[in-house]
């Protein structure tokens, strides 16, 4: 990214809202008053480590153009119970991401190291009880994996089985519910510093072989969640709707589809927390990226994101690392159509959010600007708005799509912040041990992705 972006302020911001209870107001400034604020790509600085940290305020030392003299003033952001809407994508991010503005980054680290969760908690070890599920209860997990400061309480576990043809004839898989994620709700402490009560859906990306099959069935699949109208011509990739939908009735943890699971689980704390301001957040790496995606639309298109007898709409928001593509137009549009937020954290050389559509996809869906194609209906597309990275490593290529690859790299894009906190050195060597944590894991990961792959195809 550019040494210096300059910050584009709309002139004017507005200080009312559709939203409840919002106290604050976002800081108006003038539109003679240009921003400039300095991005560098240097090593990251200990006072940028926020992922867990309960931040109080954001410092942002800016240059500000003088209009009397030649001397720059230091402008304060406003802090985030004030503009949490707008970083939800309330105004699909308008003037936050270029340059990344530095509470939108920090957010995204957090919900990021939050996806993280899951694969430090997630169990590789052959010869445990708990092989391929978690390793921890659901009160232990973040403290287990070195989170205890996120704030969050994790009210359920999800998991889910793909309903897969196996290759070869070999008919169809008997593939175990497998955990894929978890439900968590902000504490009262998270919730006064958030501005809002946050109800956070996290999914891991694919592990199991079967997972694996489920990625390359390519082919579209009308979603039809609401059974009033089924809208057919919104259509998904069948392997993700796969692992959505189907049910399986031997879990040892849980019975039902991921889809039943999460449903049950969203609507039952949207209830009990129905006269406070919520906030549905929706983060997911790779495939959980996808079902996080199936998800939102889910919850929008059945009206289950509004208020219990009170009205409103609580908004849905997808903070999607390294995500593929979902659905077709049609689904694109009707996401942006029922107000479902996506930002997509995109690496430029990770291969994995080029696919599926490699070729049909949003950009060979009409000739010349002006002539629909006839297998535009059967094009890919992706939703929501990009915020891009380009990293590469050659002595590890599989870095372009790692999740602690993209967190490091949003982490070296910051600008010169300062974060009111106690705990920044605390922070910052949890960081350094969840790096070190990172490391073997990527490891495993490879190990047990390529035999589960080779078990599957039976070779």
């Amino acid at each position: 990214m550019a040494a210096a972006t300059k910050l584009a302020v709309a002139p004017g911001v507005p200080t009312t809202t559709t939203m409840r209870h919002r106290a604050c107001a976002p800081l108006a400034v003038s539109s003679a008053t240009p921003v400039t604020v300095g991005l560098s790509s240097a090593a990251r600085k200990p006072e940028a480590a926020m992922g867990t940290a309960a931040v109080t305020a954001v410092v942002k030392k800016e240059t500000v153009a003088p209009t009397t003299g030649g001397r720059a003033e230091a402008m304060l952001t406003p802090p985030l119970p004030c503009m949490w809407q707008e970083v939800q994508g309330a105004d699909d991010w308008r003037g936050l991401v270029e340059p990344l503005h530095p509470l939108l980054r920090a957010e995204i680290v957090r919900y990021g190291e939050l996806v993280a969760a899951c694969y430090r908690a997630f169990d590789l070890d052959p010869r445990s009880k708990r092989y391929l599920n978690c390793k921890h209860g659901k009160k232990q997990m973040l403290q287990a994996v070195g989170m205890d400061g996120a704030g969050y309480a994790v009210t359920k576990y999800i998991y889910a089985a793909p309903d897969v043809s196996l290759p070869m004839g070999a008919g169809r898989s008997c593939s175990k519910s497998r955990w894929i994620g978890y439900v968590a709700v902000a504490s009262d402490r998270e919730a006064a510093r958030l501005g809002r009560r946050d109800i956070l859906v996290s999914f891991r990306g694919t592990v199991t072989g079967l997972e694996w099959l489920a990625n390359f069935m390519s082919a579209l699949a009308p979603a039809r969640f609401d059974p009033a109208d089924p809208r057919p011509d919104v259509r998904v990739e069948s392997g993700f709707l796969s692992l959505y939908t189907s049910d399986y009735v031997f879990g040892k943890f849980t019975t039902g589809s991921c889809r039943n699971q999460l449903l049950s689980e969203i609507s039952h704390l949207v209830a009990k927390h129905k006269d406070e301001d919520v906030s549905i957040t929706l983060a997911g790496h790779s495939m959980g990226s996808s079902l996080a995606l199936l998800l939102g639309y889910d919850l929008a298109e059945l009206g289950l994101n509004s208020y219990p007898n009170a009205g409103g709409t609580i908004p849905i928001t997808v903070f999607s690392f390294a995500g593929p593509r979902v659905g077709n137009l049609e689904f694109k549009n009707r996401c942006d159509e029922l107000g479902v937020k996506v930002l997509r954290v995109v690496n430029v050389n990770d291969p994995v959010t080029k696919m599926p559509g490699v070729l049909f996809n949003e950009s060979a869906r009409v000739l010349a600007g002006r002539y629909q194609l006839p297998w535009s209906k059967a094009c890919y597309a992706h939703v929501g708005v990009e915020v891009t990275l380009d990293f590469f490593e050659a002595g590890d290529i599989a870095c372009v799509h790692d999740l602690q690859a993209y967190i490091d790299q949003l982490l070296k894009c910051t600008s010169d912040i300062t974060v009111a906190s106690d705990s920044i050195m605390e922070e910052e060597g949890m960081r350094r041990r969840v790096a070190s944590m990172f490391k073997s894991w990527r490891w495993q990961m490879a190990a047990i992705r390529a035999g589960e792959l080779i078990q599957a195809l039976g070779i």
